[in-house]
């Protein structure tokens, strides 16, 4: 008898210290990725398909968001032949390879927090396939039933084989280098 009750504490604690699932609303949440060269700078939004987030007690425990990067955009020009030809140029093999690789996606590893609004997240980013462990800083904010998760993701393309017109690869390309950190703001919006 001893030994069922036992089972049946167990249970009910492993029960009790699973985080609810937060479905992420993809149509307010967004990610604006920024990328430098040396004579300016272009950004643009990639669609976030799917995310959740891991919460209890009024934290974040862990979580994942994808992006759809066929659907990759350039916001900042707005000549129509231009904004084509640098969204097309991005999709291309020299940048994100989309016909191979249509997807990328980020999963929170480690999520710590001393007060429930400042975070430093760690986790996995995946792009073109490859996998490397990022960390940012992120703020969230809980008001009226909805989590809303900020904050500026900073990677190193040449990692995730991206080399076109890098600096680190390529002597003398002067003007036309396109610096390797590309910046992604990221707003996850979910209901507790």
């Amino acid at each position: 008898m001893k030994i069922f009750a036992l089972l049946f504490t167990l249970a009910f604690t492993a029960f009790s210290f699973a985080p609810e699932v937060a479905t992420v609303n993809t149509a307010e949440s967004t990610i604006t990725w920024t990328a430098k060269k040396v004579t300016g700078q272009h950004h643009g939004k990639v669609p976030i398909t799917s995310a959740t987030l891991d919460y209890q007690n009024n934290r974040i425990l862990g979580g994942t968001f994808e992006m759809d990067m066929t659907s990759l955009t350039v916001e900042d020009i707005t000549d129509t032949g231009m904004n084509k030809k640098l969204t097309d140029h991005l999709k291309s093999d020299d940048f994100f390879s989309v016909e191979k690789h249509n997807k990328s996606n980020f999963k929170i590893t480690e999520a710590k927090t001393g007060n429930g609004k400042d975070y430093e997240i760690t986790g996995d980013l995946t792009i073109k396939g490859i996998t490397k462990p990022v960390s940012f800083p992120a703020i969230v904010v809980v008001s009226g039933g909805k989590i809303t998760a900020t904050g500026k993701l900073t990677f190193d393309r040449t990692h995730y084989d991206i080399k076109f017109r890098s600096g680190s690869y390529f002597e003398n390309l002067a003007d036309k280098m396109i610096y390797d950190d590309v910046e992604l703001d990221v707003k996850l919006v979910a209901s507790e």
